[in-house]
């Protein structure tokens, strides 16, 4: 089993509703939610089986000694102490060579949110084994990623992080990335006029390996006006 610590909207909100359309599954209740579109199915492979969401504890195996339940606990008590976040509008944007939503402006904010969580619940995950880390290829990364996948498990904190909820798997041929652009496009824009605050945090699990992970549960933050830094 592996746990996850991300952002998603709420099971109703529009834009939870319009990308679980898009990828096929609602990870709240692991539901099918349209039909099978092999056009669209072949892009989603990787993104529907971890749902909907931004990462911001990336998925882990829990440390001996802790649970479930435990952690469950623990992200309940921080999203209580813990105010939410605003990032503004998001945007279709292909990072590197997948699509996905971003945020179009800056947040320092966002980046203490994440170092917090991530050390918050550091004490929870097992460390990698020798074959999770080959699979994030070290070879690709930078002596600063490699550096964070040696002592959080992920490449991409810090420095490194950059808030994205995933829509596609790698597409590298440029007209077909420019004809899923205007389908991402036609899916979403309707509805990225709305500004997106991160109000929850959702534990999402993986029941075994290469399962679909789905909402655990999902504790909302503090609402009000952000705190001017996060304790860990």
């Amino acid at each position: 089993m592996r746990a996850a610590i991300y952002f998603t909207p709420s099971k109703n909100d529009p834009l939870t509703l319009r990308a679980a359309e898009w990828l096929g599954r609602d990870a709240f209740d692991d539901r099918i939610v349209r039909d099978p579109d092999p056009k669209i199915d072949v892009l989603v492979s990787e993104p529907v089986r971890y749902g909907f969401h931004a990462t911001l504890k990336a998925p882990f195996r829990l440390a001996d000694g802790t649970t479930l339940n435990d952690l469950d606990r623990e992200l309940a008590a921080f999203a209580q102490r813990t105010q939410a976040v605003a990032l503004g509008t998001l945007a279709v944007t292909r990072l590197d060579s997948f699509f996905a939503l971003t945020v179009q402006t800056a947040h320092p904010r966002l980046l203490q949110f994440e170092e917090a969580i991530r050390i918050t619940f550091e004490p929870f995950r097992a460390p990698l084994t020798e074959q999770e880390a080959a699979r994030r290829n070290p070879q690709n990364l930078s002596e600063r990623q490699k550096a964070n996948l040696s002592r959080w498990g992920y490449p991409y904190v810090g420095q490194d992080f950059r808030f994205h909820m995933t829509l596609t798997n790698s597409i590298v041929d440029e007209d077909e990335a420019a004809q899923v652009a205007k389908r991402l496009h036609s899916q979403f824009n309707p509805i990225l006029e709305t500004p997106v605050v991160i109000d929850a945090l959702a534990l999402f699990v993986e029941l075994e390996p290469r399962a679909p992970f789905y909402v655990h549960s999902r504790h909302p933050l503090q609402s009000g006006m952000p705190s001017q830094g996060l304790e860990p």
